[in-house]
């Protein structure tokens, strides 16, 4: 009774240790917005514990001729794990064109399954380290990319503008659109059916910026003509 007993605090001891660490993991993703944040990690975390405990001590052995003191395939179940795991990450892999988010969400949900199997086999070092580097490369890297890596094309902001502009002045908004920003993207002009004394002017753009959207509205701004605007940042609408 007292060898069932602690058996099974070591279980929950386990369970209790990946809820933790998922924790962990998900917090961050949950901080900076991403779409697989603090409650997948946590139950990816969870999951891939219970699935290595399970496939560890669930099934019971299997005598043969060979080795009558019973034989058993401790990681049958567990090995299926990397595999289930995939499925996930791949439902966060988004693609926009030439773009594609999601691959850094789907490599967290990778790394929090390895940390719940490590705390399945009872590998706490293992799992609080790896949790431990994980967050550092999910925030230092990050803050790394931006501030060093200025170039890189993960820096790119992608947003949609859009101005409602006086028609007397549409044509020389246009020219200075064209002119200071080159290559458009989704770019249309129409006379608005309701008051016809203005035009919608949309378009989506690529910036290279730590504040991209203040420093557009800046020059947006000063643009004669222009009534109103609204700027949308597409980066927001997909996981990274």
């Amino acid at each position: 009774m007292e060898s069932f007993i602690n058996s099974n605090i070591d279980f929950f001891i386990r369970v209790l240790a990946a809820l933790i660490l998922g924790f962990i993991i998900g917090l961050e993703r949950e901080i900076t917005n991403k779409c697989a944040g603090l409650r997948t990690n946590i139950l990816v975390c969870l999951g891939a514990c219970v699935f290595t405990i399970i496939s560890i001590y669930g099934f019971p052995t299997v005598t043969s001729g060979d080795n009558p003191n019973g034989i058993r395939d401790t990681a049958r179940v567990a090995a299926q794990v990397v595999t289930g795991i995939g499925f996930i990450g791949a439902g966060t892999v988004l693609r926009n064109g030439p773009t594609i988010f999601g691959i850094t969400t789907a490599a967290t949900l990778w790394i929090a399954a390895s940390i719940g199997m490590a705390c399945g086999t009872a590998h706490y070092d293992v799992a609080i380290f790896t949790t431990l580097l994980s967050v550092l490369v999910l925030t230092v890297i990050r803050i790394f990319e931006r501030d060093v890596l200025t170039t890189s094309s993960k820096n790119v902001n992608y947003l949609k503008i859009t101005l409602y502009c006086d028609n007397n002045y549409v044509k020389s908004i246009q020219d200075y659109i064209t002119s200071e920003f080159g290559s458009l993207m989704n770019f249309s002009v129409k006379t608005l059916l309701e008051n016809k004394d203005e035009t919608k002017i949309s378009f989506s753009i690529e910036l290279n910026d730590k504040k991209p959207m203040e420093a557009l509205n800046k020059k947006l701004q000063k643009i004669e003509g222009i009534k109103s605007l609204a700027i949308r940042d597409l980066n927001e609408e997909f996981c990274k």
